[in-house]
């Protein structure tokens, strides 16, 4: 199976580099909403939790938007393409499990920022907390139920 164009191009020159802070996006399958409901949305974090519980990535910041996700990490074993096979797969059979449903749930690939050593992670971490508010999906951060970040 060949991948699209834009995903092989999302793979060229990427580099997993251990302690180092990487932002990670991924898109749904055809950009669906399917987290709308904050219960398939509780399914992504759950992955989010249990990578760090396996000190694979230390989460500093997420959010997961209705039809994407954002994930400010520090990359402590395996290799980003591991951690995102591992996540978005794990998290599939949650939400399919949830939901009665089958299939694929995320686009192919992912997008990855490896910050530069004089990005300010803090400014990086508060620009993916307010996705929901810069979407206009809430009034005030606090009220979107699908976020954190460990300076909170």
């Amino acid at each position: 199976m060949s991948l699209p164009p834009a995903s092989h191009r999302l793979r060229r020159g990427r580099y997993s580099e251990q302690h180092r802070f990487y932002l990670l996006t991924a898109n749904t399958l055809d950009r669906q909403p399917i987290f709308l409901d904050w219960r398939s949305g509780r399914c992504v974090v759950e992955q989010f939790k249990r990578a760090q519980e396996q000190g694979l990535a230390n989460s500093l910041a997420w959010v997961v938007m209705p039809d994407h996700f954002h994930w400010l990490i520090s990359l402590e074993k395996g290799s980003l393409d591991e951690l995102m096979c591992r996540t978005k797969s794990l998290s599939t059979r949650a939400i399919n499990q949830l939901t009665g449903q089958s299939g694929s749930r995320w686009q192919q690939g992912y997008h990855d920022h490896a910050l530069r050593r004089d990005e300010d992670i803090r400014h990086v971490a508060r620009y993916v907390i307010a996705n929901p508010l810069r979407a206009g999906l809430v009034k005030r951060v606090g009220d979107y139920p699908l976020w954190d970040a460990v300076w909170v």
